[in-house]
């Protein structure tokens, strides 16, 4: 019998919701299960905890090769790059959501966040991007290096999103 997970830590890596929202629900679900949950935003990923950021995010569209129209029929690629897609696609996965009740991303962190998960910001990222700890929601713990997430993932499982 496989022993039970006790620790992950998730690696947000992508800015976009579909790239957000995984991330998000599996730490919520490991919070929910006792699982202890860190979240660690690198690169695009950070979107979701820049504080004038996080409620824009969008659906991307071009380069997507699973996106679906309405009635699951295959979207092909170059229609993701019509002008107005990425926010048709990001106001139809937005109202999926809402009827599943699944929070809008600064909620589902404030939720996490008061539930005990930690998260936090890629300290190589935020110099890259001339970030500061201001830009960032309150939820966010602090910035840490990368040998930094190791050392607070010993033991944990950890996911790329």
């Amino acid at each position: 019998m496989a022993e039970p997970i006790e620790k992950v830590s998730i690696v947000v890596s992508h800015g976009s919701l579909e790239g957000v929202y995984p991330a998000l629900i599996m730490a919520n679900g490991a919070r929910m299960e006792g699982i202890e949950a860190t979240l660690f935003f690198t690169f695009f990923g950070l979107d979701a905890i820049i504080d004038n950021r996080m409620d824009k995010l969008s659906v991307a569209t071009v380069g997507n090769s699973a996106m679906r129209m309405p009635g699951g029929l295959k979207m092909p690629t170059v229609l993701g790059a019509i002008p107005g897609m990425s926010r048709f696609a990001t106001t139809m996965m937005k109202k999926e959501m809402e009827q599943l009740d699944i929070p809008p991303v600064r909620e589902f962190i404030e939720m996490i966040h008061d539930a005990g998960g930690e998260l936090y910001a890629c300290k190589a990222t935020v110099d890259m991007f001339h970030l500061d700890k201001k830009d960032f929601c309150p939820q966010v713990e602090e910035i840490i290096s990368v040998g930094e997430f190791y050392e607070k993932s010993a033991g944990a499982q950890i996911i790329f999103t």
